[in-house]
């Protein structure tokens, strides 16, 4: 299991209302161009200003393969 939330099918119908959206479309693609212009100092800002939404559980692996 990946730990992902299934999405209803509103939620479902909305996503793809946005997929076939242009507008939103080049909004999302300008969202990602400027995002990938950001630095570690960004991306950690990022991370700590949005910390409260995520849920972090932590979860039991057992790893064998230890490389990277």
């Amino acid at each position: 299991m990946s730990g992902s939330v299934k999405l209803s099918s509103e939620e479902k119908h909305e996503l793809l209302e946005d997929a076939n959206n242009k507008i939103r479309g080049k909004a999302f693609d300008a969202a990602r161009l400027q995002a990938s212009k950001g630095g570690l100092d960004e991306y950690i800002e990022f991370l700590s200003q949005n910390l409260e939404w995520v849920k972090a559980v932590a979860t039991k692996r057992i790893t064998e393969n230890f490389l990277l």
